[in-house]
């Protein structure tokens, strides 16, 4: 996927632009909705298609107490919104000069990068600028003066409610799984990195692969039953550690990860201009692997140093290889029980093997995957 950094990166033809503006946290029905408004716009007028999001939530900087839950990783936000079809991405670091520019600045800004814009397309709540500065009136204003035209486009509705990240947020929170796939338009899905831990599953005799979820909103504790893509690391990300099957736990004491893995899209090519996101496997998998498994999410009772923020924690059937510094994109199948205490580590690990047994039988009748 072309991926620019800025507007003015945009290859120069002589074309319009058409426009797409949002946050897209989920890339849900209503976000596609607008996105294809868009991209038929541009086929219409012989236009550049360009959706607009930003590498964080907004509120990460102007109101850092009120930063949701993401549905999305950046990772997972982009592949979403590639198949839409739009031939370019701008994905916009949004920090504290950013957030600065009103409503009125940022659309010149963009006028000026792109040359000329043909059409912009928006949620009809759209808001953008400094204090929310700017909305669809002020859009349609803006486009009187400099020659584009103003989509502002009414919310989906399903089962009789708007479609909204907020809601998916809330489906997801409890547990309504099937609920947030039909507001997404896909089966949801968890995508992390997997970091270092303190090897317990192993000494379990079942490795597990420690799903950094820092910022995303997590179904509830349980073990589930889940497929799981190997989608590899951007060529920039380091590759990290050790040997053997499924390595990495998470250890909330570890060192934070660079930027480059957290938000890896925020690194930029020297030469800037588009790039093309590439991923790299390990060894015995490309990026199109899936893996049945099994999936712990929780606080992990059994253990005297019981963790205070949840863990995701994922069993690969049938892998052996290193899973270091790798993004994996989980799809929850099916829960299979809650979070239990037990009363001793080897009573958790016949249950895991339980477990497992079910879950394979579960998996192999369902299809897909290894």
């Amino acid at each position: 996927m072309n991926i620019l950094h800025a507007a003015t990166d945009l290859p120069r033809s002589g074309q319009p632009a058409c426009l797409a503006i949002g946050v897209f946290d989920g890339v849900h029905l209503g976000h596609q909705q607008v996105i294809r408004q868009m991209v038929t716009d541009a086929r219409q007028h012989d236009a550049r298609s360009i959706v607009i999001t930003f590498d964080r939530h907004p509120n990460a900087v102007v109101a850092p107490d009120r930063v949701p839950s993401l549905v999305y990783s950046l990772p997972q936000k982009l592949r979403a919104i590639e198949p839409l079809n739009a031939e370019f991405t701008l994905l916009i670091h949004f920090d504290g000069p950013f957030s600065q520019q009103s409503g009125d600045e940022f659309i010149r800004g963009l006028a000026r990068g792109f040359g000329r814009i043909q059409s912009i397309c928006v949620g009809s709540a759209f808001t953008f600028g400094h204090k929310r500065s700017g909305n669809v009136a002020s859009l349609k204003k803006l486009g009187q003066e400099l020659g584009f035209m103003v989509h502002g486009l009414a919310a989906v509705s399903l089962d009789g409610e708007v479609v909204s990240s907020t809601r998916i947020r809330e489906a997801i929170r409890a547990g309504q799984l099937d609920s947030a796939s039909q507001m997404l338009g896909r089966a949801y899905s968890i995508s992390g990195m997997v970091i270092r831990g303190d090897g317990l599953g192993r000494q379990l005799g079942f490795p597990t692969a420690n799903i950094d979820t820092a910022g995303l909103v997590l179904p509830p504790s349980g073990v589930y039953a889940v497929h799981v893509r190997i989608r590899g690391a951007a060529s920039s990300r380091a590759q990290r550690g050790g040997r053997g099957q499924t390595r990495g736990e998470s250890n909330r004491n570890d060192p934070p990860l660079p930027s480059s893995l957290i938000h890896p899209m925020e690194e930029r090519e020297k030469s800037r201009g588009s790039m093309q996101h590439r991923e790299t496997s390990p060894a015995g998998a490309s990026p199109s692997s899936v893996y049945r498994g099994a999936l712990n999410i929780g606080f992990r009772p059994t253990l005297a140093s019981h963790t205070l923020q949840p863990r995701v924690e994922a069993h690969l059937f049938d892998f052996a290889g290193d899973l270091y510094g790798q993004e994996l994109e989980i799809t929850l199948v099916e829960k299979i029980r809650d979070e239990q205490k037990f009363a001793s580590l080897d009573a958790l690990k016949q249950q895991i093997a339980r477990d497992i047994a079910g879950m394979q039988k579960k998996l192999s009748a369902g299809g897909a995957g290894r």
